[in-house]
């Protein structure tokens, strides 16, 4: 397979990850664009690099850099976007924007679990992680979170939308309860 053939059909995986991903994103084409790209073929890597932006459908990655790497019989197994920071963004079927961003987001294709590495972030509908190092499983659903020696992790968590329409309700008054 062509390096560029690699690429798409890894990026085309990337976006179908999440059950939660829109289902209509893995149709859409998948466009890259960089100031450079080159193939080192022996070593199974295609770089792309310089104001690298990767969209499909909904899905949009800007990066530094990226970089796809295959395996002797050129089936990418491994995603690396880099940057200052990287990001990543999708809409979820929800209809709500899931974003996230670090200094390395990289994508194990075969094992499906997206690793963010460096200042990582996750953000969706104003719930947010925050750590050095944080990992999910895609088909487990499973999140875990690290800090470093310098700064632990952080956790904020919006309440659902129902539960701010009954704190915005006004609280029935109980019988003797005088009105102020």
């Amino acid at each position: 397979m062509k390096p560029l053939k690699l690429l798409l059909a890894a990026m085309l995986l990337l976006g179908s990850t999440g059950a939660t991903a829109l289902d209509s994103d893995i149709h859409e084409k998948v466009e890259v664009k960089a100031d450079n790209s080159r193939a080192d073929l022996p070593n199974g890597m295609l770089i792309y690099s310089g104001r690298v932006r990767i969209t499909q459908g909904t899905l949009l990655i800007n990066a530094d850099e990226l970089r796809a790497e295959a395996t002797d019989d050129k089936v990418v197994t491994t995603l690396i976007a880099s940057g200052s920071p990287a990001t990543y963004q999708q809409m979820m079927e929800n209809g709500k924007l899931a974003q996230a961003e670090a200094a390395e987001i990289r994508y194990d294709i075969q094992k499906r679990i997206l690793t963010l590495k460096g200042k990582a972030e996750m953000r969706q509908s104003g719930s947010l992680v925050q750590g050095d190092t944080i990992q999910y499983d895609l088909e487990k659903q499973m999140l875990v979170a690290e800090g470093n020696k310098d700064e632990q992790i952080t956790t904020i968590f919006q309440p659902a939308e129902a539960d701010l329409k009954s704190l915005a309700e006004p609280k029935e008054k109980k019988e003797g309860e005088k009105q102020q």
